[in-house]
């Protein structure tokens, strides 16, 4: 009966909603990724139905069709002699004693008033413009020589993913990234009903974002500049099978870029239980080099702790990392048998979310940035 309600709903918005129109399911396939070893090829329908059972995934139709692309390099990730303790404790405490949470809030009520940010969709493509203009006024007090707003093109939808990119001064080709997805979907009817998403990945999205204002403004425009290159990107279509991020990290391992580190934020704002905060760290399907140094930041600079936990294959974007030959790192906002149960759904909305707990978030983007930044990475036999 609640499902009838629902899609009736969905119906009744359909005068407001012509410009999402109903997905034709049938007749197409899509090649999706199950496991390191199970790929198998689906209609969108099917998709679709993984995606209601929660059963993650990475659609690699592309990467599929250019067979040159399709290389699973998960067994190559190398690995990187990471900080094992904090180095740069005064300047990282000076930064995020800074955290505006008021203005987290006004960003991401914004970020949430769009009907929908579903990569497919009219407004997921205005979100996508929104959060570029901010990125833009956030570095748009920084030298055009060393930082720069780039969008990345999907031919097969209209969102696209945002890369913001710190070039290194001393070598720029250590790359270390700082992700997130900037996507929605309801999976009732994803053409169709609205999608807040403000856990996921509003959540994430915001966190990044503030981590960036308080790098810029604390940071690059007080003359500094860090040895390698700082990259925060917000993807597009994470919630269609990690389309986005494949699609930039496919095409950094043919260009042979060296990414040495990629940490993600996706949902970083639910708490379940106040009296037991905490934020959890996956350690399935990770780099175990990079999560450990993870683990020094939550322990340097958080104000909580954290607890391990496993998310499964393909749970978000730093899966298309790895895939991509990448040491990746995932914090979320908590064990995850705890996290936001509202996701993909009307529900997953702003009141439900601690911005304490999202400015925990921020601190470990901040901290990880700042400790990479000039740290000479030395590949590990």
């Amino acid at each position: 009966m609640k499902l009838l309600s629902a899609i009736t709903a969905g119906l009744a918005v359909l005068d407001y909603a012509t410009s999402y129109p109903f997905e034709s399911y049938f007749g197409s396939t899509r090649v999706i990724q199950l496991s390191k070893d199970t790929v198998r090829t689906v209609s969108e329908d099917e998709k679709l139905s993984f995606m209601r059972k929660g059963i993650k995934f990475m659609d690699i139709t592309n990467n599929f069709l250019h067979l040159k692309n399709n290389e699973n390099l998960e067994d190559a990730v190398p690995r990187y002699n990471y900080p094992s303790k904090t180095l740069r404790e005064e300047l990282v405490n000076t930064i995020i004693e800074n955290i505006d949470k008021s203005s987290m809030e006004v960003n991401l009520a914004k970020f949430t008033s769009f009907y929908t940010r579903y990569y497919k969709s009219e407004t997921g493509y205005q979100s996508a413009q929104w959060l570029e203009h901010n990125l833009l006024n956030i570095t748009s007090g920084v030298s055009a020589d060393f930082v720069s707003v780039e969008r990345v093109i999907h031919p097969e939808w209209k969102q696209y993913s945002i890369i913001v990119k710190v070039l290194g001064s001393e070598t720029p080709e250590n790359i270390v990234v700082m992700g997130s997805h900037q996507d929605s979907i309801n999976l009732i009817l994803p053409s169709v009903l609205a999608a807040p998403g403000a856990d996921d990945n509003g959540s994430g999205t915001v966190t990044n974002l503030e981590a960036l204002r308080l790098y810029v403004e604390h940071y690059l425009k007080k003359g500094n500049r860090p040895k390698n290159t700082i990259e925060f990107h917000f993807y597009s279509a994470e919630e269609g099978g990690l389309l986005g991020s494949l699609d930039v990290f496919s095409r950094y391992a043919s260009e042979h870029k060296r990414v040495v580190a990629m940490l993600q934020q996706d949902m970083t704002g639910y708490v379940q239980d106040p009296e037991n905060e905490h934020v959890g760290v996956i350690t399935d399907y990770v780099n175990s080099e990079l999560t450990d140094f993870i683990k020094v930041i939550v322990n340097s600079y958080l104000s909580i702790p954290y607890v391990e936990t496993k998310c499964g294959y393909a749970c978000s974007d730093h899966g298309s990392a790895t895939r991509n030959g990448y040491p990746s790192a995932f914090v979320i906002e908590s064990d995850f048998k705890k996290t936001n149960k509202y996701i993909h759904s009307t529900m997953d909305t702003l009141d439900r979310l601690s911005f304490d707990h999202m400015a925990e978030h921020t601190k470990i983007v901040i901290g990880s940035i700042i400790e990479l930044g000039d740290w000479s990475f030395l590949e590990l036999k």
